[in-house]
């Protein structure tokens, strides 16, 4: 990162988010107090609502828009918004849902931990609109981790020490620190990064893009750090009620563990993660229903997302 005051450029991906929208933007201005905001860009995804209308309402931003033309997935939105942007000019792109808010003064202290050699990608603290903690830290997946989460949950999992892939114990979110990967909600990429290991990998659609982008950016030496001083409020999507949502997560989950596991490994994973579904299935979980139809019916999976 350059001397001086750090110049960042917001992305924020829309996807009929005109509800939510309005009061992302109206919290840049507080959040981006410390640094120098370069560029607001919302890449937006074909929204048929007034996202594109709120958007363009917006004149104390230096906001651009791109359309991406099709809901084409988190990731290319992403790439669609990072590659508007002069990345030779910026120090890092922050990357954020629209149900996002940004606390006065969020951004700066991301950018000081990208100061550090060898940190790549800065994550905040994120809470929900309630002010509770959002647990958003991840471990790396693993065999056991699942099983632990399949036989116990993850809530439970991730307080037991190192067992569970989702952090889970609020003591863990009291202090700074280095973590695998992180909740692609709000996160801070140095643009070194960004010009070392290339755009986001759109083949996953929704969910997982974050992961592979972090354990990504992970092998080729960069450290995603953990940052509490910065805090996000986060909305939240819907992954966890809507069972479409909910199965392409699992999926795609499974998918990437493969790609990066021997044969075996990735088998006794997707053993693991079809069991703990099939036994929340039959405690009448609709979305562990629709996973595991997902899971063994890949004809049923999805290949696009709605227009």
């Amino acid at each position: 990162m350059t001397p001086g005051t750090p110049r960042i450029a917001i992305v924020i991906v829309t996807y009929n988010s005109a509800e939510v929208l309005e009061g992302c933007l109206r919290s840049l201005g507080d959040g981006s107090r410390g640094v120098h905001l370069a560029h607001v860009v919302v890449a937006d995804n074909a929204s048929k609502d007034d996202s594109l209308k709120i958007t363009g309402e917006v004149t104390d931003l230096p906001l651009q828009t791109v359309q991406v033309g099709r809901n084409a997935g988190y990731a290319a939105a992403v790439n669609a918004g990072v590659n508007a942007l002069d990345i030779q000019d910026l120090d890092a792109v922050f990357v954020i849902n629209p149900d996002c808010r940004l606390r006065p003064g969020a951004l700066a202290p991301l950018a000081a931990a990208l100061r550090e050699p060898g940190r790549g990608i800065a994550v905040p603290l994120l809470i929900n609109p309630d002010g509770s903690l959002q647990p958003s830290l991840r471990r790396m997946p693993t065999v056991r981790r699942a099983l632990a989460e399949a036989l116990i949950g993850g809530d439970l999992a991730g307080r037991i020490g190192t067992l569970g892939e989702l952090v889970t114990d609020p003591r863990e979110y009291e202090r700074p620190g280095a973590a695998v990967w992180a909740t692609g909600a709000a996160m801070l990429i140095s643009t070194d990064v960004i010009r070392e290991i290339g755009p986001w990998d759109e083949s996953f659609l929704l969910y997982s893009e974050e992961t592979e982008f972090a354990l990504r950016a992970a092998d080729r030496g960069w450290t995603l750090w953990y940052e509490p001083a910065s805090v996000v409020e986060h909305i939240g999507g819907d992954s966890g009620v809507n069972p479409t949502l909910a199965a392409l997560l699992i999926v795609n989950k499974v998918r990437l563990f493969r790609r990066r596991r021997s044969t075996m490994a990735s088998f006794a994973y997707y053993l693991t993660v079809v069991f703990g579904e099939a036994v929340r299935a039959l405690a009448g979980r609709r979305t562990s229903k629709a996973s595991v139809v997902a899971l063994l019916r890949p004809s049923r999976r999805i290949q696009k997302l709605a227009d």
